[in-house]
Formats: structure tokens, C-alpha cells, sequence
């Protein structure tokens, strides 16, 4: 069993291109450290979206268990340090993998 996380994320005018840049460069490294997998990312140029999901494994109080880990780690300190506020607005969910 693992849980799903659906992030959506509307970026500031401006910002899709340092945002993808500075995610390529640092998610692939802290969140799978963290025990997560990346599913997907996907980024919506002409609407400045962006749209991703992590997974862990466990239920989802394991899942949210590992993300308040995540969120107060050493790590993804280093990777925000410094880094301007690109995203406008988050739609942040788990979801169900409904998929036959």
C-alpha cells in the first residue's frame, strides 16, 4: 500500500521557469531522501502551473507522519534557503489511485 500526494501549484507571473529550474535541481534529491517517490511532474507553461505527486509507503498517517519529518528536516531547509516565494497558490491533496 502507499498513499498519494496530488500538488498543484499556480505560480507567481514571472517565476515558471526559475521555479521548474530550482525544482528539477533540488525535489529529485530531498524528497525521495526523505522517502518519498516522485509519480510525476508535469508543468502547464501557457497557464503557469505546475502539477506533481509524491507517494510514500503506509497509509495515510504514515504518509503525513513522513511529511512533518520532511518538512522540519535539515534538508529541505537548504533547499528553500534563500529562495523567493514562486508559488501564488497551492491545491494539496491526497488521493485515491482509482485507475483499473
Amino acid at each position: 500500500m502507499k498513499t498519494i500526494q496530488l500538488r498543484r501549484y499556480t505560480l507567481v507571473d514571472g517565476e515558471y521557469d526559475a521555479f521548474v529550474a530550482w525544482w528539477n535541481e533540488w525535489m529529485p534529491r530531498v524528497r525521495p531522501a526523505a522517502g518519498f517517490t516522485i509519480e510525476f511532474a508535469y508543468g502547464v507553461r501557457e497557464a503557469n502551473q505546475f502539477v506533481w505527486a509524491v507517494s510514500a509507503p503506509g497509509d495515510a498517517d504514515a504518509f503525513r507522519a513522513r511529511e512533518t519529518e520532511y518538512l522540519a528536516s535539515d534538508a529541505r531547509a537548504v533547499a528553500f534557503d534563500g529562495v523567493p516565494q514562486r508559488v501564488a497558490h497551492y491545491d494539496i491533496a491526497l488521493v485515491d489511485d482509482v485507475a483499473a
